[in-house]
């Protein structure tokens, strides 16, 4: 999983702060991890919540997507700076060069440690995602099916 969150450092010098006055859009629901990678993503795609094409491709094939410029979107309180998903044999996904990460999988990339988004995640009940370690005070809330 280590290259799976390479788009962090991109991300971080891409990443324009919500404009204000705009709600947040939260993803809790989504990251319990109940869903596939084709219907969060495509979910968030029809809402303009995120760009319709990935901006990076990892070579397990996870695509990252930046939010909508208007978009402000949280993950158990967290500010959501990239949302990433994979669907085996899915069009909407383009494939890396390696193996695929899992059949399906997707999630979201939050400022905040790792310590202090497990507790987040741990205290909202999802037993189901997993909290990985991106960077300092960057972390990702992931979720795979096989």
């Amino acid at each position: 999983m280590k290259h799976v969150f390479s788009i962090a450092l991109l991300v971080l010098s891409a990443t324009a702060l919500p404009l204000a006055g705009h709600a947040a859009t939260a993803l809790d629901a989504s990251l319990a991890c109940n869903e596939s990678g084709h219907q969060f993503i495509a979910d968030l795609a029809q809402q303009q919540l995120i760009e319709a094409t990935p901006m990076r491709v990892e070579s397990n094939s996870i695509n990252a997507f930046k939010p909508a410029k208007s978009a402000d979107l949280t993950a158990f309180g967290f500010h959501v700076f990239a949302v990433v998903g994979f669907e085996k044999d899915d069009p909407m996904f383009r494939t890396g060069d390696g193996e695929p990460l899992a059949n399906s999988a997707y999630g979201a990339v939050v400022w905040g440690s790792d310590s202090s988004v497990q507790e987040a995640v741990t205290q909202a009940g999802s037993t189901a995602a997993i909290v990985h370690h991106v960077a300092p005070h960057v972390t990702a809330i992931f979720c795979k099916r096989n």
